[in-house]
């Protein structure tokens, strides 16, 4: 009678319950699962980032074209090159190409829009998808009083020149004219993909990098944009421990960029 109640008590225990192998084949299913769904979610991710940003590149596009309205078709121009300082080789670096504002606090390039064309929404002169932590609202504050950067290459906000004012050519909206390859120019602004080694921080020369160096979102002169490959780093710039040929190099990668207007 005992072994017959023992029998029952198990039978009743099992029918109402997990057996232990069969809890862990169950913990087993979740954790395989869990391993397949988190990559694809980091990806979603990423792409929703890589698109947000994107959508930050259409509004610029909007902002320079309501720029060149209503300044006789040009699009925001500057700065003219400056000395090279012990503390700042940003003139040499490439890294002129995405100020907003110059070390007086004078705005330059894109930093031109801040006032009337991207008064309300700023924010959109960074990039969602960055690999660093976002620096948006520090540079922003900075804007009028100190050197300010974005997180976007601008093809027209810079020049080869260490010093000196610069020919105005190549800034009509309608008529930027060829690259060295004869290609008409079309891209204008364009994710920054930057490498640089950890000792010229100092320098205010930093590694600065977008959606984890496999893309960028190119921003072209009729307003369109395009994310396109950079799988092969194409479209990065490694400037190492010598930053002298980074503006070349910025240029060099806006040249590749034309192709995929």
């Amino acid at each position: 009678m005992r072994m017959a109640s023992y029998t029952s008590r198990t039978a009743k225990s099992q029918a109402a319950g997990f057996s232990l192998m069969e809890l862990l084949i169950v913990v087993a299913i979740l954790a395989l699962l869990i391993a397949i769904l988190l990559p694809a979610l980091g990806q979603a991710r990423h792409q929703a980032r890589r698109t947000a940003c994107a959508g930050n590149l259409r509004q610029v596009g909007v902002a320079v074209h309501m720029y060149a309205e209503d300044f006789a078709h040009t699009i925001p121009f500057g700065p003219a090159g400056r000395p090279v300082t012990g503390s700042n080789f940003y003139t040499v670096t490439g890294n002129v190409t995405s100020l907003l504002s110059l070390e007086d606090g004078a705005p330059v390039g894109l930093g031109l829009l801040l006032e009337d064309y991207l008064a309300h929404q700023p924010t959109v002169l960074f990039c969602p998808g960055a690999d660093q932590p976002s620096e948006a609202k520090e540079q922003l504050a900075r804007v009028g009083r100190a050197q300010t950067q974005s997180d976007f290459y601008y093809r027209h906000g810079s020049v080869a020149l260490l010093t000196g004012k610069p020919s105005v050519s190549h800034i009509k909206l309608s008529d930027l004219g060829r690259n060295s390859k004869g290609q008409p120019i079309s891209a204008l602004v364009a994710d920054v993909q930057f490498l640089a080694h950890s000792s010229l921080a100092a320098f205010q020369v930093k590694t600065r990098t977008s959606h984890q160096r496999q893309a960028s979102n190119v921003l072209f002169a009729a307003g369109n944009v395009k994310t396109v490959s950079n799988r092969n780093d194409e479209l990065t710039v490694d400037v190492g421990t010598s930053p002298y040929g980074a503006l070349a190099q910025i240029l060099d990668m806006f040249e590749l960029a034309d192709d995929h207007r």
